[in-house]
């Protein structure tokens, strides 16, 4: 049963205040008055998650949606995301709640006592979080919840957002849910091919500046590569280039990148020629646009690799990572034979002898 609209009360801000705090509390309330106009007289307020309830609005150019009802509810997310994108004018607001995974399991352990309470959080996972992405059980899983009460991860959340064509304004967690308010910026990506598998595609920068997939073995949640620009906003870089705090990768995904088993399949991109033995490592689009343009020239003229210079110089910022590649380059284009195999055997001998690792 759909839940009933909150855009049927009447156009007073005492008479919408009362409902909001009867629908969600006054603390969410207060999240509301500090980040959107409660008096915008263009702006649908609701608690639903079916698509209907906001196809239906005739107005394509609100200036703010809030909607109360936590999105794990929605079917298909993506396409209730971006239906939400067409009924907003570039710029508008949109405030929305998720109970996110780490909410969900910290509720789950602080309801019951040991070892129920691990009983239960165990047979949760297995249900609510590996049936889904097993094709032998995905259709029964959504058969029985019918796509409600999801448990999503909060960098998968963020990242469909952006893919949708939204950016992050503001995050709290009330009441157990975490409250975002996004912003409307573009149109969104409509990615057809979003995968839930361990093996993922990646778009990286390859030579000439075009874009080509990387094979990797998952390490971070579905969705985390649109975050490139949030982590870079939030984030700082640590030592290596990677990001501090990076709450994209996953638990397994750790543990891939410790001993590189993420990177195996990307023997595939050798065996079909992007990528070549040694060479600079591929970037994203976002992280390419970090380097200079005297290096991003660079980097364009000659194939990406599967050894790069990073484990030769074990450089620890960014400045230090564009300058050992640039002194690669250097060397490679004077003697390529000779620095490939130079850089390889150094980092052959760091990798194993001095057990260096990626950041």
């Amino acid at each position: 049963m759909v839940r009933p609209q909150l855009n049927s009360f009447p156009k007073y801000e005492s008479s919408l205040k009362q409902n909001i705090i009867e629908e969600v509390g006054s603390a969410v309330y207060e999240f509301l008055e500090k980040h959107v106009n409660l008096s915008e007289t263009n702006s649908f307020t609701t608690a639903t998650t079916n698509s209907f309830n906001i196809s239906k609005l005739t107005n394509d150019d609100h200036k703010q949606i809030i909607n109360l009802n936590k999105i794990n509810d929605a079917r298909y997310i993506n396409k209730f995301l971006e239906l939400i994108n067409s009924k907003l004018s570039d710029g508008g607001l949109y405030v929305n709640c998720v109970q996110t995974y780490a909410l969900r399991r910290k509720t789950i352990l602080s309801k019951y006592k040991k070892p129920l309470s691990w009983i239960y959080y165990v047979a949760d996972v297995l249900f609510m979080r590996i049936f889904p992405k097993l094709p032998i059980t995905k259709k029964m899983y959504f058969f029985i919840t019918k796509g409600r009460n999801r448990v999503l991860h909060r960098s998968e959340v963020l990242g469909r957002l952006y893919s949708c064509g939204f950016e992050i304004l503001a995050e709290q967690v009330i009441n157990n849910k975490l409250y975002f308010v996004a912003r409307k910026i573009k149109t969104p990506v409509f990615d057809h091919h979003a995968s839930y598998g361990p093996l993922i595609r990646l778009k990286r920068v390859g030579k000439n500046g075009k874009l080509f997939n990387v094979y990797k073995l998952r390490t971070m949640y579905p969705y985390s590569e649109y975050l490139q620009q949030y982590i870079h906003q939030h984030n700082s870089l640590k030592e290596g280039g990677k990001f501090n705090n990076d709450f994209r990768i996953s638990t397994e995904g750790k543990i891939f990148r410790k001993f590189w088993l993420d990177e195996l399949p990307m023997l595939l991109n050798f065996l079909k020629g992007d990528m070549k033995l040694v060479g600079v490592r591929p970037l994203s689009p976002h992280y390419f646009s970090l380097y200079s343009s005297e290096l991003q020239n660079k980097r364009k003229q000659h194939k990406v690799g599967l050894v790069p210079p990073y484990y030769v110089d074990m450089p620890k910022n960014l400045n230090e990572i564009m300058t050992s590649e640039m002194r690669y380059f250097e060397a490679y284009e004077k003697n390529p034979v000779r620095t490939n195999v130079n850089y390889f055997f150094k980092a052959f001998y760091n990798i194993f002898i001095k057990r260096a690792r990626s950041s």
